[in-house]
């Protein structure tokens, strides 16, 4: 098993940016592609980003491309997503998620393993 954990979640302005980060314990972290979901009120989760486990190669959703950016620090068992110019939009609980299985660069929820409890991003106007 392996335990996330999220912070670096707050208030801030559109425009703004954010880093979040996901700290993993347990199980060797380098077995599991990481990616971050989010969640609006009464909306479905919906995925973010994801990174290979060794090469660290990722993948996004076209609503963030080119503003988030997913990192992973395999020595500090830290996954990380940097959030630019952000927008109200982007308002939602983010969730970090690790996945130890044989898709490549899984975007569903439903394929992933361990969940951490998020953390509240709010994007003022």
């Amino acid at each position: 098993q392996v335990q996330l954990r999220e912070s670096g979640g707050g208030l801030v302005q559109a425009g703004g940016s954010l880093r979040l980060s996901c700290a993993a314990s347990g199980r060797t972290f380098t077995e599991y592609t990481m990616a971050w979901f989010r969640q609006a009120p009464g909306k479905e989760r919906m995925f973010v980003a994801t990174i290979s486990p060794i090469a660290g190669n990722t993948y996004y959703a076209d609503s963030v491309k080119g503003r988030f950016t997913i990192s992973r620090d395999n020595a500090k068992n830290t996954v990380y997503l940097q959030m630019n110019s952000l927008k109200p939009e982007d308002t939602a609980v983010y969730y970090c998620a690790a996945y130890a299985g044989p898709y490549t660069l899984p975007t569903s929820y439903k394929v992933y393993n361990y969940w951490g409890q998020g953390t509240q991003v709010t994007v003022s106007s």
